[in-house]
C-alpha cells in the first residue's frame, strides 16, 4: 500500500511527464550541490531539473504512457523536464557534461519518442528554433526576390524584342 507522500510524488512526476515536450534522464553521481545548482541555471528557464527516486519515476513515466525509459532507471537519477525548446536544454546538458564528466546523459524522450544519449547530443548540435526560422525566412525572401526579377524580366525582354522587330521592319520598308 503506497503512502500518501509517495502517491503525491508519483502524481506530480506523472503530471511533469505529460506536460513536458521532452525529458532527459541523467546520472549525477559525484556532483556537488553547487554544481547541480549551476546545471539548473545552464538548462534555461524552460527546463526543470529534479533528482528523483527511480521506482517512483518509473511508475510515473508508465502512467504517463512512456514505457521506453524503464531500462534507464538505475543508479542515482535526475530528470530534466523540458517545456520549451529542447535544443536549448540539450545544449546546456551537453556543455555541462563536457566540463563535469560526472554528469552522464542516459537517454530521454522527445514528444513520446525515445532518444538515446547520442541522439540527445545530436539534438544539442542543432541550431535553436529561432535561428532555423530566421534562415527559412531569409531563404524564402531570396526566392521571392528571384521570382520577382524573373517576372519583371519577361515583359522587359518582350518589349526589347518587339522594338527590335519594329526597327527591322522599318529598315526593310525604307530600303525598298
Amino acid at each position: 500500500m503506497p503512502t500518501p507522500d509517495k502517491a503525491a510524488a508519483v502524481a506530480e512526476l506523472t503530471d511533469k511527464f505529460r506536460s513536458s515536450n521532452a525529458a532527459v534522464l541523467t546520472e549525477y553521481r559525484g556532483l556537488t550541490v553547487a554544481q547541480l545548482k549551476q546545471l539548473r541555471r545552464s538548462l534555461g528557464a524552460n527546463s526543470e531539473y529534479a533528482v528523483v527516486k527511480n521506482t517512483l519515476t518509473k511508475i510515473a513515466a508508465n502512467e504517463a504512457g512512456i514505457n521506453t525509459l524503464d531500462d534507464l532507471f538505475t543508479g542515482p537519477t535526475a530528470v530534466a523536464f523540458v517545456t520549451g525548446d529542447p535544443v536549448e536544454s540539450a545544449k546546456g546538458l551537453r556543455d555541462f557534461a563536457k566540463e563535469n564528466p560526472n554528469l552522464v546523459i542516459k537517454g530521454g524522450v522527445l514528444d513520446g519518442k525515445a532518444l538515446s544519449a547520442d541522439e540527445i547530443k545530436k539534438l544539442a548540435d542543432l541550431e535553436s528554433r529561432e535561428v532555423l526560422l530566421a534562415k527559412l525566412a531569409g531563404a524564402m525572401k531570396g526566392k521571392q526576390s528571384q521570382a520577382a526579377a524573373l517576372f519583371q524580366a519577361l515583359p522587359s525582354k518582350f518589349v526589347r524584342t518587339a522594338e527590335a522587330l519594329r526597327a527591322k521592319k522599318a529598315e526593310q520598308g525604307g530600303a525598298e
